[in-house]
């Protein structure tokens, strides 16, 4: 691996940094304010939250009377916004994972987009969206052609991606897909001299008991805030 938890000041904002880096060609920017195109990711990213400005760009986003997602912000909304909802989550990193490729899994396109959404209605690993397949490589499972897991790369600030929509049919769990899914993922990460890490909620002990086991490391608390104009 080319980065460390050391060099992780970059996960602080990643969105911020993917908007601006890997992903621009999916970016909307205004400013202090970011977002990735409504069919690609429903989250949004500010340059400095502390600066009032910051927040008026981030209103040529949103529709009157929506909310907006924002991670990392400790559930302080700038002048004129209030929270409409907050969920914990937690941020890991990768320092031991057991990378490996898994030439039995297939490279999700999007021509599986309905497939994938049906298998994320079911499954409820995160938001995804039509586009959100174009972020980068996904990765899926099929048993008799029907498809039963997945995982995948979603953002990508410099020097990390993130392991994202780790789901697994209710039927085929307790048989390794999610760990088989994640060590493939992470092979293509680290092929490109990138660490991975990824997200998922507090109150998920499950998961982050898994990642943790498979080689991953707490690095910090994160909140997941819906903000509101008032």
């Amino acid at each position: 691996m080319t980065t460390s938890v050391e060099d992780s000041r970059v996960l602080d904002d990643p969105a911020w940094l993917a908007l601006h880096g890997e992903h621009a060609r999916f970016a909307q920017i205004n400013g202090l304010a970011a977002r990735y195109h409504s069919e690609v990711a429903p989250f949004h990213a500010l340059g400095d939250p502390a600066d009032p400005q910051a927040w008026q760009d981030l209103d040529a986003f949103v529709p009157p009377g929506q909310p907006v997602m924002l991670a990392g912000l400790g559930s302080r909304p700038g002048p004129g916004w209030e929270v409409e909802r907050s969920i914990a989550g937690v941020q890991l990193v990768d320092v031991s994972l057991r990378a490996e490729p898994d030439p039995s899994l297939v490279v999700l396109t999007a021509a599986d987009v309905p497939e994938i959404l049906d298998l994320i209605a079911r499954t409820q690993p995160g938001p995804f969206l039509r586009r959100t397949v174009e972020l980068g490589t996904y990765l899926g499972i099929r048993d008799e052609g029907r498809l039963i897991a997945m995982a995948g790369e979603r953002l990508h600030p410099p020097g990390w991606t993130e392991i994202s929509a780790v789901c697994t049919d209710a039927a085929y769990r307790g048989r390794g897909l999610a760990t088989r899914l994640i060590r493939a993922v992470a092979a293509g990460i680290r092929a490109r001299g990138e660490t991975p890490f990824l997200h998922t909620g507090a109150a998920n002990v499950t998961a982050i008991r898994l990642y943790e086991q498979l080689g991953f490391h707490l690095r910090r608390t994160v909140d997941f805030t819906a903000y509101r104009r008032t």
